[in-house]
C-alpha cells in the first residue's frame, strides 16, 4: 500500500462525520459555472439576434429568362 493511499484511508471516515449528507449544497463553484453558462447564453443570444437582424427575408426577384425556340418546332 502506497503512503497516499494509507494517507486517505485514515482521512476519509473522519470526512464523512462532518458533511450532513441531507444539507449538501452546490456551493459558490455551482453558483460561479452556473453564472458563467448564463452569461455564455446571454451573449449567444444577443449575438444571434443582431445577426439575423442584418438578413434580408426578401427574395430577389428572378432575371427574366429570353424566349428561346427550339428547332424543328413552330410558333403558332
Amino acid at each position: 500500500m502506497s503512503a497516499t493511499q494509507a494517507a486517505l484511508n485514515e482521512l476519509l471516515p473522519l470526512a464523512g462525520d462532518t458533511f450532513d449528507k441531507n444539507k449538501v449544497t452546490p456551493g459558490i463553484l455551482g453558483f460561479l459555472v452556473f453564472a458563467a453558462l448564463a452569461l455564455g447564453v446571454w451573449g449567444l443570444m444577443k449575438s444571434m439576434s443582431r445577426h439575423m437582424g442584418r438578413v434580408n427575408f426578401q427574395e430577389a426577384p428572378e432575371p427574366t429568362a429570353p424566349a428561346t425556340s427550339v428547332e424543328g418546332t413552330r410558333a403558332p
